[in-house]
C-alpha cells in the first residue's frame, strides 16, 4: 500500500470528528498499560518515526501539523544559533494538566525533534517541561552545529 502524504491522510479524515474521550483513553490509559515504564521513550521514538513518515519542510508546516492532527496550538517562542523553544496549549492539554500527575508529551517532543533534525541536518533532541500552573507545555529543541548528518 502506498504512503499517504500528510496532506492526502488529513484530507481523507478531516471532516470526521472522534472523542477527546477516546483519544485519552488510548493516549493516556490503553498505552501506559501496554508499554509500562517504558511508555514515555516509545512515544518519543514514535514521534520521530511518525515525522519520518510525515517529513515537512517549513516551520508554518509542522505549526499546521500539530492543529490538525488535534495535539494543540503550537508557537515558537524563541530560536537561538543551536537551539529553539515551543509552547503547545490546547483545551485537552489544560485537562490532562489538571487531572493527571504524570502526563507526558514525549510523542509530540519526538515529532519536534525529528522534524527539526530533517530541516536543520543536525542531530536533534527535544526536551518537554509541563507547565501545569501556566497550563502548557514547553519544548526545547536543541542541535549540535558540528553533528552535521550525512545523506
Amino acid at each position: 500500500m502506498k504512503q499517504l502524504t500528510f496532506e492526502q491522510h488529513y484530507g481523507l479524515l478531516k471532516d470526521i470528528d472522534i472523542s477527546s474521550f477516546g483519544y485519552e483513553i488510548i493516549r493516556e490509559i490503553l498505552l501506559p498499560d501496554l508499554l509500562g515504564k517504558e511508555t514515555a521513550s516509545i512515544l518519543y521514538w514514535a514521534g520521530k518515526s511518525l515525522a519520518r513518515k510525515y517529513p515537512l519542510e517549513t516551520m508554518e508546516e509542522i505549526i499546521s501539523f500539530f492543529e490538525k492532527a488535534g495535539w494543540g496550538t503550537l508557537t515558537i517562542v524563541s530560536e537561538g544559533k543551536d537551539e529553539l523553544e515551543f509552547e503547545l496549549t490546547s483545551p485537552l492539554i489544560i485537562t490532562r494538566l489538571s487531572y493527571k500527575e504524570d502526563c507526558t508529551f514525549q510523542l509530540e517532543a519526538g515529532f519536534l525533534a525529528q522534524q527539526i533534525e530533517q530541516q536543520k541536518k543536525r542531530i536533534t533532541e527535544a526536551y518537554e517541561q509541563p507547565k501545569k500552573r501556566a497550563k502548557k507545555v514547553v519544548f526545547t529543541v536543541k542541535w549540535d552545529k558540528k553533528d552535521m548528518i550525512v545523506e
